[in-house]
């Protein structure tokens, strides 16, 4: 027999055409039809009337908000359908995330909000076993090791490059086992590949969005039963080819199907009874309702075979013209929102567990800003492949959810140190140099600074200030090192700027986790060395040198460019360009008429290199460095170096990018150096473990090259980097990027684009981004670092404290304020290759803490938690699933065997909990707190802070 599993379902976006509410409420139809309430409605009312029939439910966000609005009845049948099967949910994060722009701390988040509030709400009964993200555009591997070690059984997706797809059809490799990490033991997982999209087979869709035939059966003249029953029966056998098994999964839905879910089931009932009916003449098809877990669980129990996959799936193209890897770039200041929406989180959830805020006002700002925060992640959030209205609508839910948590911060600094009436402001527009708090004057000025990391850190802090005589002192009194310095013109001359503060005041901080500095004008003027003003650079001298103790650079004074970098013990030619792609213009009627837009990136013609002479004027601070460069009249740069930083800093800012020419243009800045990389170069996967890339290669099919620019184009989380036997060269940025090697030695990011087309796919909008009436104006920061090549790439470290750098809360105060140390837990212990991932409040008198190990290679690393359990007022600990929702030791995860492995299993096979999980109490020794992390490993842990009998 064939087996085919029918699996009911709708994919819901959390925002796409129309926002969030508009999907739900299903207002706005004249953009699309779609109401995500009136679905859940109906299915639910369907799935009552006959125990066969199942739904699988994906988006969290959707489920909780229409089941907050059901009656006590509908609640109990629910649960009672959840718990029965009849109603599962897969994937069950707060949105169905991209995986080409997020950052896995966002995306490990967003999976504890949607699980807890399954767990809460249905028990284990509702955690989903399955990972269903039918529609990213492109999958990460990272993703994949996330879903193994949330404990998940396996995944689904039905994007993949078409090429790809095609070799896999034929070889039957639809279905595979992932290798997910290459650090961390157990992290296979079954992933498979849909066969015709998320839909329903062709002619077969019965929903009221549809004009397919339903099924006519009875004393009819269109009784169509027979043809109806012999096309669904070809299509089966046809599909069947492409799997290895008896078992196929054939989704039935499509985005916001099921509206009027009697109509959907009506039909789905009858093509189920009319084809199991012809098997009593012989036909092997046997169709049922079914669910993505049924459909695993049968494969597990087959004790076959599968082949294997180590990559990702990075590039995704749907035909010779359009790779869709402009997604990777574009909105980029909204990608650099979602940044500093998850930064602020991270501080925020540890400053609540640090003051030990409790009041429901407190967890429902944390609960907006987590949602947000789950909502961003959703893949045509984060990606920027949303309507303009949408991406507007975006902004506004962060905006006010960080607002509102800003709260939250307030009142935790309040009871951290004795500034019992401090103001706590943030300001989110430092990246242009403004703060409303410093506007006027920066004089009795408080700075508290929060360390989101584990251990103390010493930064260089920037505060937009007037020009002039400041002192900076410590919360002793001691007086700190700090300077002024001039704000670039570029971002002087930005239209609605406020032009009071023109300066900066950087100084130096030193933080454990968190500190105070007050900032006084002094009355009479320092002496200023001459040195230290900012100059315009003489185009007579060849060249400028610019140094540190660590880091020597060289500018050419006639071109203006970066011409070479010293540090680390290497010196390397690097020369920084911009360069301009112009985005392809067509009809999209076929794909040699695809247009850039949106989702693809498709240049016309050849790169054009910004050739402008550079204009450079130089700050020669004491502990500050900064080129100003002036590329051309909407693309400036400072490049600095700081003394005692080993890397260096490129502010960009690019923008308004013109269009008066009817040409849309995507902007890129390239380093190139001399190192002989032969074709290959390193990109992480959201943040995480690094892979390999190699120019026009695929790891398992030859990829079609016709768009040979955008075909080797991948996403950039965090960092991309180059090498050869000796040196390499890596750059870290501030968001998620695409960027490439064209050429061997060369590292290309892109960093904004604006095009005048729609590419096609469907959200019938060119993204042309505006602002105040112009074209939008992006601001961001690319760090260099020349080193010896040891190992793999790694400086996943030093991005994440480029990521979790100290935030700035600021207060009015004439005198020193000091912090309550007795207040803060002891981290000390913790080693300095191990980060605070996650430190939150989990529920009442709960805390929750991630550790991970962020060495990729390497000694496995020991430390005893027991100071900061007891630190943390801990009676009870206990270890879970990365989550945060699941007993490690209740982990029993399908394993499946691989081919080439030269042996079958005799009975199915499971993974269990990788080590040891720990679980403790305050009554015993502390010898029996030692936490082990192999190198990339995360762990989970809850800490119950009162003794609660059972």
């Amino acid at each position: 027999m064939i087996n085919v599993h029918l699996v009911p379902h709708s994919h819901d976006d959390v925002g796409w055409l129309k926002t969030v509410d508009q999907y739900y409420y299903g207002s706005q139809n004249k953009i699309q039809h779609a109401g995500v309430q009136y679905i859940l409605d109906t299915v639910v009312e369907e799935l009552l009337k006959d125990s066969s029939r199942r739904f699988i439910q994906v988006e969290t966000f959707f489920f909780a908000k229409w089941y907050s609005e059901q009656t006590e009845t509908v609640q109990r049948a629910v649960k009672k359908l959840v718990a029965q099967g009849r109603l599962e949910f897969a994937g069950g994060a707060w949105s169905m995330n991209d995986e080409a722009t997020v950052h896995y701390q966002s995306v490990v988040d967003q999976f504890n909000l949607g699980l807890r509030y399954l767990k809460d709400t249905f028990g284990d009964c509702g955690r989903p076993t399955v990972g269903w993200q039918i529609d990213p555009f492109g999958h990460s591997r990272e993703m994949a090791s996330i879903f193994a070690q949330m404990a998940f059984n396996g995944e689904f997706f039905a994007r993949m490059d078409y090429v790809d797809k095609k070799q896999r059809m034929l070889d039957l490799e639809m279905e595979m086992i992932w290798q997910s990490s290459e650090s961390l033991k157990n992290s296979n997982i079954f992933t498979g590949m849909l066969y015709n999209h998320y839909s329903a087979p062709p002619g077969f869709c019965f929903d009221i969005n549809c004009e397919d035939a339903p099924i006519i059966d009875g004393e009819s003249y269109d009784n169509n039963v027979d043809a109806r029953v012999s096309e669904f029966i070809d299509y089966v056998k046809n599909m069947s080819k492409s799997y290895r098994s008896t078992h196929i999964m054939v989704p039935m839905g499509d985005d916001f199907q099921y509206e009027d879910a009697a109509v959907n089931f009506k039909n789905m009932d009858k093509l189920i009874k009319y084809v199991n009916d012809r098997q009593s003449t012989g036909s092997q098809v046997n169709v049922f309702y079914s669910t993505p877990s049924c459909y695993l669980y049968e494969l597990h129990q087959l004790k076959q075979t599968w082949p294997n996959k180590t990559e990702d799936f990075f590039p995704y193209s749907s035909d010779s013209h359009s790779y869709w890897t402009g997604y990777f770039t574009s909105r980029p200041t909204q990608k650099r929102f979602h940044r500093d929406g998850n930064h602020f989180f991270q501080t925020v959830k540890q400053l609540s567990v640090l003051a030990n805020l409790s009041g429901t006002q407190y967890s429902e700002d944390l609960d907006n800003l987590s949602q947000a925060m789950g909502i961003m992640q959703h893949h045509d959030a984060v990606t920027g492949t949303e309507k303009q209205a949408v991406a507007s609508d975006y902004d506004r839910l962060l905006f006010k959810a960080i607002v509102g948590a800003e709260n939250s911060a307030r009142d935790a600094l309040r009871s951290l140190t004795n500034l019992t009436s401090g103001e706590f402001e943030s300001c989110l527009e430092l990246n242009i140099s403004v703060c409303a708090f410093t506007q006027d004057t920066a004089n009795n000025v408080i700075v508290t600074l929060v360390n989101p990391l584990a251990h103390s850190s010493t930064q260089y802090v920037r505060v937009p200030a007037k020009n002039e005589n400041y002192i900076v002192t410590d919360e002793k009194g001691r007086e700190v090192f700090s300077e002024v310095v001039p704000v670039p013109w570029q971002v002087l001359a930005l239209e609605h700027r406020p032009n009071d503060t023109q300066h900066e005041l950087v100084f130096e901080a030193s933080v454990d986790k968190i500190a105070n500095f007050l900032i006084r004008v002094l009355p009479s003027p320092k002496n200023i060395a001459e040195d230290q003003v900012q100059f315009p650079v003489e185009r007579s001298q060849d060249e400028l040198t610019v140094e540190t103790s660590l880091v020597k650079l060289t500018f050419d004074t006639t071109t203006g460019g970066l011409k070479t970098v010293k540090m680390n013990g290497f010196t390397e030619n690097i020369q920084q360009t911009f360069g301009i792609y112009k985005g392809y213009r067509g009809n999209n009627g076929e794909s040699k008429n695809r247009s850039s837009g949106a989702y693809v990136f498709r240049p016309y013609g050849d790169i054009e290199i910004v050739n402008n002479k550079v204009e450079l004027s130089f700050y020669n601070g004491t502990k500050v460095k900064e080129v100003h460069q002036h590329v051309n009249e909407w693309i400036s740069q400072v490049i600095r170096i700081y003394e005692d930083v080993n890397r260096v800093e490129f502010e960009w800012l690019v923008g308004p990018i013109p269009t008066d020419d009817d040409v849309g243009k995507e902007i890129i800045t390239r380093f190139s150096s001399n190192i002989s990389s032969k074709g290959k170069f390193y990109t992480d996967s959201n943040g995480r473990e690094i892979l390999e890339r190699e120019r026009n290669q695929r790891e398992h099919f030859t990829p079609d090259m016709s768009e040979a620019i955008s075909g080797n184009y991948y996403p950039v989380t965090g960092q991309i980097s180059l090498q050869d036997d000796e040196k390499r060269i890596t750059l870290l940025n501030d968001r998620a990027q695409g960027g490439t090697s064209l050429k061997d030695g060369e590292l290309e990011l892109m960093l904004h684009r604006r095009l005048l087309n729609d590419d096609a796919f469907g959200v019938g909008e060119a993204l042309n981004e505006t602002q105040y009436g112009t074209g939008l104006i992006a601001r961001g920061k690319i760090y260099l670092i020349l080193d010896a090549v040891d190992g793999k790439p790694n400086q996943r470290l030093l991005q994440h404290q480029l990521d979790q750098h100290f935030w700035k809360f600021f207060s009015k105060s004439n005198g020193v304020a000091s912090v309550n140390r007795n207040m803060i837990p002891d981290f000390f212990g913790i080693p300095e290759s191990v980060e605070l991932l996650s430190l939150e409040p989990y529920s009442k008198d709960q805390i929750l803490i991630r550790l991970e190990n962020f060495n990729t290679e390497g000694n496995v690393v020991s430390f005893n938690i027991y100071p900061l359990f007891e630190s943390l007022d801990g009676y009870q600990i206990w270890e879970t699933t990365l989550d945060g929702n699941m007993l490690l030791e209740d982990v029993k995860r399908f394993k499946f065997a691989q081919d080439g492995t030269g042996s079958i299993p005799s009975s199915v096979e499971y993974y269990h909990a990788p080590h040891n999980p720990l679980t403790a109490n305050s009554t015993m020794n502390a010898s029996g707190f030692v936490v082990t992390l192999v190198p990339m490993q995360i762990r989970t842990f809850i800490i119950q802070q009162k003794y609660i009998p059972s």
